[in-house]
This record gives structure tokens, C-alpha cells and sequence, in this order.
């Protein structure tokens, strides 16, 4: 499985991005997807997830409300919508598969499969 996230940037405090991750696999419907992010100094985290059909998601506490996450397993993408953005949201993004979970894992150790990240800076 490989994963490409796009769709990073600059942007100020209170805009908006839209993250995109293409994921190469024939099989994209048996995978738990997520996106994660890793700040300068600090440890990659959960930011939110999508079960396999999309049914169900997930989200960290410091983003509930202000980010979704969606998936289409036809076109085989996942994508984080990103609104009123803060300097704390500053990181860079990776989209990730999970293969064995069976349920949404925030545990960025449970992705089997990550793609090269894209820089998102929000600026003050």
C-alpha cells in the first residue's frame, strides 16, 4: 500500500485547507484510514480517523469541530477538511492505513502503512 498526501500549505489564523491523500491499493475497503501530524519537537499524534466503509469516525479533542474527515473508496482518497485553523494546528500531516484494527485506532503505532507528509503552517 502507498499513500501520497497533497494540499498542505500556508495559511492564517482562522482559513481553511483541504488535505487530499491518494492510496494505491485494490483493496482500500479493508483499511482503517487516518490522518496523524508531528510538530517540530514532538511526537507524531492522532488527528482523526475513518473506518472502512466510512461509517464511522473519529477525531482528537484539539480539532473536534473544526476538522472532517471523509473518504471515497471508488476514488481511492481520504481527505481532511481543515477550517478556523490555529497556530497550534502547525505540523506536518500524514494520511495512514490500518490494516488489522478493525475499529478506528488513535494510536499512531497501529498504521501500518504512512505516506510522505505535507508542511502545514498556520500563520498569526
Amino acid at each position: 500500500v502507498q499513500l501520497q498526501a497533497y494540499g498542505g500549505g500556508l495559511v492564517q489564523i482562522g482559513g481553511s485547507l483541504n488535505l487530499s491523500c491518494a492510496v494505491s491499493t485494490r483493496t482500500i475497503s479493508m483499511y482503517t484510514l487516518g490522518w496523524l501530524r508531528q510538530a517540530p519537537g514532538k511526537e507524531r499524534e492522532f488527528v482523526a480517523g475513518i473506518s472502512r466503509g466510512g461509517g464511522s469516525t473519529s477525531y482528537a479533542d484539539s480539532v473536534k469541530g473544526r476538522f472532517r474527515i471523509s473518504r471515497d473508496n471508488a476514488e481511492n482518497t481520504v481527505n481532511l477538511q481543515m477550517n478556523n485553523l490555529e497556530p497550534e494546528d502547525t505540523a506536518v500531516y500524514y494520511c495512514g492505513a490500518d490494516r488489522w484494527a478493525g475499529y478506528i485506532s488513535t494510536r499512531p503505532s497501529n498504521y501500518d502503512y504512512w505516506g510522505q507528509g505535507t508542511q502545514v503552517t498556520v500563520s498569526s
